[in-house]
């Protein structure tokens, strides 16, 4: 687990870097469970309401995989990878401030049997990649005025 500037990020997972989601694969690939990250989560504020797309629908790398209303703005979630939406976590569409209370557990928000798991994952941030990902994501925040 990364721990930079009080902002936690688990190394076990990958950072989609433009909209702040993670993927977190099974050992296998052939199920990816997909969440927003602390630094996105806190930029919105507490959720209010989380609207997802249906079991069997088809996504794209970054289209979306729903709507979520915050504290602080109203927007899409953005899919880290492409693939069939296989779960979606009904505890978060109940109470969306799961999320704002366990980001990296309870509060995922569907698994997806991902297309090309090895392609997408290319595209997302990884490993040693992470912690300078965060640094510049947090200044770039604090600049916008996103988190103080």
């Amino acid at each position: 687990m990364s721990l930079i500037a009080s902002y936690e990020f688990p190394e076990d997972r990958y950072y989609d870097a433009e909209h702040h989601t993670w993927a977190l694969p099974e050992a296998d690939a052939r199920r990816v469970t997909i969440g927003i990250d602390i630094l996105g989560l806190e930029s919105l504020g507490d959720l209010a309401y989380v609207a997802l797309n249906p079991l069997g629908s088809r996504v794209r790398r970054g289209e979306s995989l729903g709507t979520l209303e915050a504290a602080k703005m109203t927007g899409d979630f953005v899919s880290p990878i492409g693939g069939i939406v296989v779960a979606r976590n009904e505890r978060v569409l109940n109470d969306p401030g799961a999320v704002n209370q366990d980001a990296y557990g309870g509060g995922w928000f569907v698994a997806i049997e991902p297309d090309d798991w090895a392609a997408d994952a290319r595209e997302l941030i990884s490993g040693g990649h992470i912690a300078g990902w965060v640094r510049a994501e947090i200044e770039r925040y604090r600049t916008q005025g996103w988190i103080s």
